[in-house]
């Protein structure tokens, strides 16, 4: 709603701002309310998602890794399939594809996941310490 009102009004705005062709050069004067807007939607949305954006140490899983970008995309792909509650990383180190998974605050977490994957996935499955996203709802809760 917030992104439509804006759009609604730099629309309104801009309309407003006067173009003059003088001998063949286009002068536009531009309606300085604009910039305002735009800072002021700025700091609107950094406010609002800051909380969502912490990052602290914690651990993933390391499923694969391997050369192959396809069988990296396969592995993720049965990841989702298996675990949808799991978020899934897929990072490029020339010339390695290393797929990881989950936010684990703690180790004891991840180790119960570790057994399950390790099912799947028979080659190497182990745990590595990462800076890992957490939402501050679940976190509070």
């Amino acid at each position: 709603m917030k992104s439509f009102i804006l759009l609604l009004s730099l629309t309104c705005l801009a309309v407003s701002t006067q173009a003059q062709i003088d001998s063949g050069t286009l002068v536009v004067r531009k309606d300085p309310r604009i910039d305002h807007l735009i800072r002021k939607q700025i700091e609107i949305n950094e406010y609002t998602t800051r909380e969502s954006r912490r990052n602290i140490p914690g651990f993933r899983i390391q499923v694969i890794n391997t050369t192959d970008r396809n069988q990296a995309i396969e592995a993720k792909t049965t990841v989702y399939r298996l675990f949808p509650e799991l978020k899934a990383y897929l990072l490029y180190q020339s010339p390695y594809f290393r797929l990881r998974v989950g936010n684990f605050e703690s180790r004891k977490e991840a180790e119960a996941y570790q057994r399950q994957l390790s099912k799947e996935f028979k080659k190497n499955v182990y745990i590595v310490n990462d800076v890992i996203e957490v939402n501050p709802d679940k976190s509070n809760s």
